[in-house]
């Protein structure tokens, strides 16, 4: 049985139209003085492309096909060819300066995740990076990216490397480009948000879709990613235009309280503050006037201050006063013991069995997109 088979012929050099022009007159017995009175060039035009010194302009394309009968097109594609070899070759050794800024990015995590091709070639990591980042050069990325992550780390209790926090970053933008939301609407996303609320206590495969769908409708792409080594995130917001804007979650802490109260942190982000700024929400970070505010509008909207200041002043929080609370107010019982813990009423140790934990199922395991799953089954 004979078989068929394609190759790809992609050769690591390129001809200067000079050899193939040499090769040329050779064959008609032409001088080169001839020539360059058939196309009106100087000897010296001609001998310069001759020796691979000068390109072919489409003017002396046409001027050579007429003179030589070869058409315009090949010199003119002869010249582009090489002149993009040329020009591959250098930005070859460009990108090989660059390697000690590849080797500051979670590379091993990339290839494991598929990011980037698994390859030992620090000079091809630079090139894979770029392509991710679609930036045409190192500086054009410290340009774009390196500046979002300038305000963090002037707080010195921001401790997430800066490459990958770009990175990230990145992976969320490149997942929202997919995502098709409506013009950002402010009242529908605060209908979404207390739509999102009574899903607290349901399962992620309940949960998770509805949340993208109320938030896609209001103008918000809402992505799950897991973090990478040398980060401390939890979430992140940022506009991506004016009509759109993207909710990051990693679901560091993979409990229900932090995953909720994480999603209405960011969503205050969009409501009340800057659409030029970027909102990285990292552990044990200072705080400002924004995140404060960001900090008490999610804690309020999970449970009514009134409702809380009720049920703290009880002072009986066990297990089943807890779930009682948590019932009569339409939300998950870990979120409760979430923040009784913050408020010290109970040691961090204490009561988490009525936390639910969930983890991001790995791209390698799911059929649709990223996203958590209890961890209890």
């Amino acid at each position: 049985m004979s078989e068929s088979r394609l190759y790809s012929f992609a050769p690591d050099y390129a001809v200067h139209p000079g050899e193939v022009l040499g090769e040329t007159l050779q064959a008609r017995n032409m001088k080169k003085v001839e020539l360059a009175l058939r196309t009106k060039l100087s000897t010296k035009a001609i001998s310069q492309i001759l020796n691979c010194k000068a390109n072919i302009s489409p003017d002396t394309a046409i001027r050579l096909e007429r003179a030589l009968g070869v058409s315009a097109n090949i010199w003119n594609n002869l010249d582009a060819n090489y002149r993009l070899h040329t020009a591959k070759k250098d930005d070859r050794l460009a990108l090989e300066k660059k390697r000690s800024w590849a080797k500051k990015f979670p590379l091993a995590e990339l290839k494991k995740r598929g990011i980037i091709p698994k390859s030992d070639n620090l000079t091809q990591a630079v090139k894979d990076l770029l392509d991710l980042f679609r930036v045409g050069s190192v500086e054009a990325w410290e340009n774009q990216y390196s500046q979002m992550t300038v305000a963090y780390r002037k707080s010195p209790a921001f401790t997430s490397s800066k490459e990958s926090l770009a990175v990230w970053l990145r992976l969320g933008e490149l997942i929202a480009e997919e995502i098709q939301t409506e013009p950002f609407d402010k009242e529908k996303f605060i209908s979404a948000l207390h739509k999102i609320r009574k899903l607290t206590a349901e399962e992620p495969e309940v949960f998770q879709p509805q949340i993208e769908e109320l938030c896609r409708l209001s103008g918000v792409a809402v992505v799950f990613i897991e973090e990478l080594p040398k980060t401390h995130l939890s979430g992140a917001t940022r506009w991506l235009n004016q009509d759109k804007a993207l909710i990051m979650l990693s679901l560091r802490h993979k409990s229900d309280d932090h995953l909720w109260f994480t999603f209405l942190h960011e969503a205050c982000h969009i409501l009340r503050h800057g659409k030029k700024s970027v909102f990285i929400d990292e552990e044990k970070m200072s705080t400002n006037t924004e995140e404060d505010e960001a900090n008490k509008f999610a804690a309020d909207l999970l449970i009514p201050p009134d409702k809380y200041a009720d049920f703290e002043s009880r002072l009986i929080f066990t297990g089943a006063s807890i779930q009682r609370f948590a019932s009569s107010i339409g939300i998950a019982p870990g979120i409760v013991v979430g923040r009784l813990q913050h408020d010290k009423h109970r040691g961090f140790n204490q009561l988490n069995n009525l936390k639910r934990r969930f983890v991001l199922v790995p791209k390698s395991e799911r059929q649709e997109c990223p996203g958590p799953t209890d961890k209890r089954k």
